[in-house]
């Protein structure tokens, strides 16, 4: 009898110290959890206003950007009860600048270059795949296979745009590009001859194209230099910076890109933007 209590006061102790452990551990996961949530209740992104239908200025409020890129966040954001702010920064230039500087919490589209990487966090999976093509005037088209047939031409694009690391360094060491503030300008300058192709995102480039009434006057040539995976990245220096809230991001974005989102937000605002 003696026995029988004693094994049961074992027992109940056991239970009490396992419940007890349960709960000093549910307690260190909400004080892990705390530390790492984000205090973050607005985020301010910044990208490409070149960019349609991914990014442009949005001809209502001029000081933001609107697309399908933004679309997607700013739904994925809301999700989390973080409001979005998108801001028209002037060029991809300054974009990249102020998010190297911790001014800007978040890159709504850029390729992953070792100099990006130094100052931003990349978000996983690639919101899109993207190829770059080069452009031509209509009857000005040669032979393109790979990169050395470009040498000895001269070629315009926006001033401090990625092509992929491989290309970007390719082109530093090779090529003859001319960086200019608008897309714009590198048709315009391949139009009257001053530069022999433009290089540009293909999908881009179509719309960009069409939307100036110029869509027959350039063609692609058949091979990409190259295709690019497109991310969203964080300032390093960003308060709302946090691998929890980076997580749950890059949780919501995979489920989405999954079920098409971005492509049926890439044909919406494909239309809003040629209907300006």
């Amino acid at each position: 009898m003696v026995i029988h209590v004693f094994a049961h006061k074992i027992k109940i102790r056991t239970v009490f110290v396992r419940m007890f452990t349960l709960l000093l551990t549910l307690m260190v996961i909400g004080k892990v959890g705390a530390a790492d949530a984000p205090n973050c209740k607005k985020l301010t992104a910044s990208g490409n206003p070149e960019y349609p239908p991914l990014l442009w200025a949005d001809p209502g409020v001029p000081e933001h950007l609107t697309g399908a890129v933004t679309a997607l966040l700013g739904e994925i954001l809301e999700s989390l009860g973080v409001e979005l702010e998108v801001e028209n920064l002037g060029s991809w230039a300054r974009v990249q600048r102020l998010a190297k500087i911790g001014e800007l919490d978040m890159v709504a589209g850029a390729f992953i270059t070792s100099e990006r990487i130094r100052h931003m966090d990349y978000l996983l999976p690639p919101f899109t795949n993207l190829a770059a093509s080069i452009w031509v005037p209509k009857g000005k088209a040669f032979e393109y296979r790979h990169w050395p047939d470009l040498q000895g031409k001269r070629g315009g694009t926006l001033i401090n745009n990625s092509f992929g690391q491989g290309f970007d360094r390719y082109a530093e060491e090779n090529l003859q590009i001319v960086g200019v503030r608008t897309i714009e300008q590198s048709f315009e300058m391949a139009n009257a001859g001053r530069i022999d192709y433009v290089l540009y995102e293909r999908l881009q480039g179509q719309v960009k194209l069409q939307r100036l009434g110029l869509a027959d006057e350039f063609v692609a040539l058949d091979v990409p230099v190259s295709k690019e995976g497109l991310f969203f990245t964080f300032s390093k220096s960003s308060s709302c910076n946090t691998f929890e809230f980076r997580e749950r991001i890059a949780d919501r974005l995979y489920t989405a890109i999954h079920a098409g989102r971005l492509d049926e937000l890439i044909s919406e605002y494909t239309a809003r933007y040629l209907s300006l």
